[in-house]
């Protein structure tokens, strides 16, 4: 396996401006030769113009957040790193490769969820190449294999996890998006590994059930919440006759027998149950008539 290499390439501040220097010398004995109809000075200045065009060559910059990959007929020589004008051997190839942070988005995949239910799901990965050897000679194209690597990671997820939770602690899509996201950036990055590529985040964009099950998974999901609903509410109503009971014990407003007891929930719990507004009843008699 390919590992980067940090090489420090000497400045090309001195290198241009003797360059510079020796270029203009050779033009100017280019000039004086041919003037003096001197052969050999004119081959020697045009000689000496090629060798300080050549060494010129290898001049190359370095911008920030970025790397340039040095390669010798094939063979990896190192990365430079830090920023600058430098100077290498001129016979070297110098790749350039961004080290800066990037996103894309995953195109809209139709998977089965843990239930095999039919849903639309895409996800942003943000990432940065930080092993430029690898990104460059492990992989053919890193940045296609960084795209296709996360649309499969994107498919695993959705087939592990349902859609929809039911139960308290059951982990689903749309419930739990940081178990989610925590667990989409771990399986991309264990792809993206041999490319020298560190997945900074990655997180689902859109999440939706396909078209066909969509209007039947969304009155589901509206009967799953009035149902949760009402029994919130059976709960609290409840507790409150519950405690109208104990209290009217023990302040000894009125002694119930069982029965009225039972009248007395009954009621309680149809007017707290109820989904409309009580119309109450004014008994004139005793509670027995």
């Amino acid at each position: 396996m390919f590992k980067e290499k940090e090489q420090h390439a000497p400045s090309g501040l001195v290198v241009l401006l003797i360059g510079l220097v020796l270029l203009a010398a050779s033009i100017y004995g280019v000039i004086s030769a041919a003037s003096a109809e001197s052969p050999a000075g004119v081959m020697a200045s045009a000689l000496l113009m090629v060798v300080v065009i050549t060494l010129l060559s290898g001049l190359f910059t370095v911008n920030p957040n970025e790397g340039r990959v040095l390669t010798l007929f094939g063979k990896y020589i190192g990365t430079v790193r830090q920023q600058g004008l430098w100077f290498a051997n001129p016979f070297y190839a110098k790749k350039r490769i961004s080290l800066r942070i990037r996103n894309f988005e995953t195109a809209r995949l139709k998977v089965n969820d843990n239930h095999s239910n039919p849903i639309e799901i895409a996800a942003i990965v943000v990432w940065k190449v930080i092993d430029s050897a690898e990104a460059l000679f492990e992989v053919d194209d890193y940045q296609h294999y960084v795209q296709t690597q996360s649309e499969s990671a994107v498919r695993a997820l959705a087939q592990t996890y349902p859609y929809d939770a039911h139960g308290n602690e059951d982990i689903a899509l749309s419930t739990h998006p940081a178990e989610v996201a925590k667990g989409l950036q771990a399986a991309i990055q264990d792809r993206l590994e041999k490319a020298g590529v560190n997945v900074i985040e990655a997180r689902i964009s859109h999440l939706a059930y396909a078209p066909e099950i969509a209007s039947a998974m969304l009155r589901r999901q509206q009967a799953s919440a009035i149902i949760a609903a009402r029994q919130k509410i059976v709960e609290g109503a409840v507790g409150m006759v519950e405690t109208a009971l104990e209290l009217i014990s023990q302040k000894s407003i009125v002694t119930l027998d069982d029965e009225r007891k039972a009248a007395m929930v009954s009621n309680l719990l149809v007017v707290l149950c109820s989904d409309r507004d009580a119309q109450p009843i004014v008994n004139t008699g005793t509670i027995y008539q």
